[in-house]
């Protein structure tokens, strides 16, 4: 990897309150990490701005978290596969009109079309992963800049994934998408370090989602924990504590 690595501090975990009165963008809302870093994000105080492509199921966490009392979500249909830099002008304009201010987006969504030899990998599987993992957050990111450097210690985290084991054979279009991700993140850091954005990498470790299933197929995904570690992590980023890991991949696999 290119970004250094860092760990959590000893002993962290979300304090009460930790994100009160922030705004966090989430894509991907409704899956597997998706949806554990909007749920703990809105236990953490923040307000969440739910996005994802299928309506339903983002209406489905909304509801899941009301009913936990949890702060109103908002929710944004985002298909990053058709979006257009109109369409992240248009959420970036919604937000600042709706809520006045945004302080993190986490780039939760994923595009995973299954372990595939280069030489059988379908042209438009390529594009379409290359597309959803690098190019959207590139363009949600940019539209969204603005906004974010309005407060004070906005952040944007991207979701990167073991690069030792994606350098292999037959990670295709996943596994170049989430290396090119990283040189993003890296990029983008140089470019705004010394502004009130910070920009971020987490790398999780194992975990029980559906992306993992698809990829591991000869292995019981439930042995694997859930995201919820990822979240937590996901929540030091976005807090003020995460200015110690500015830069960097925050690594939760096992050292």
């Amino acid at each position: 990897m290119s970004l250094p690595l860092v760990r959590l501090p000893p002993g962290w975990s979300p304090a009460a309150g930790l994100l009160a009165g922030r705004v966090v963008l989430v894509t991907g809302a409704y899956g597997g990490l998706g949806r554990a870093v909007a749920l703990a994000a809105a236990r953490a105080g923040a307000t969440v701005v739910l996005a994802g492509r299928r309506t339903r199921q983002l209406e489905q966490l909304y509801d899941a978290m009301r009913a936990e009392g949890l702060p109103e979500p908002v929710i944004h249909p985002l298909d990053l596969e058709q979006a257009t830099p109109t369409d992240y002008a248009a959420l970036a304009d919604g937000l600042q009109r709706e809520l006045g201010r945004l302080d993190g987006i986490v780039h939760a969504a994923a595009c995973f079309t299954g372990l595939t030899p280069l030489a059988m990998h379908k042209p438009d599987d390529w594009l379409r992963t290359l597309h959803v993992n690098v190019s959207a957050p590139f363009a949600l990111t940019q539209a969204c800049l603005p906004l974010l450097q309005q407060g004070e210690g906005g952040a944007v985290v991207f979701v990167l994934d073991d690069p030792a084991l994606l350098a292999r054979a037959h990670w295709g279009a996943y596994g170049v998408s989430k290396a090119a991700l990283e040189r993003l993140a890296e990029t983008l850091h140089q470019e705004t370090e010394r502004g009130p954005v910070r920009v971020h990498a987490l790398l999780p470790a194992p975990m029980r989602t559906a992306l993992r299933r698809e990829a591991y197929f000869g292995e019981d995904t439930l042995l694997q924990p859930l995201p919820d570690e990822a979240a937590a992590a996901a929540l030091y980023l976005l807090s003020a504590a995460g200015a110690a890991a500015r830069g960097a991949a925050l690594d939760l696999r096992a050292a």
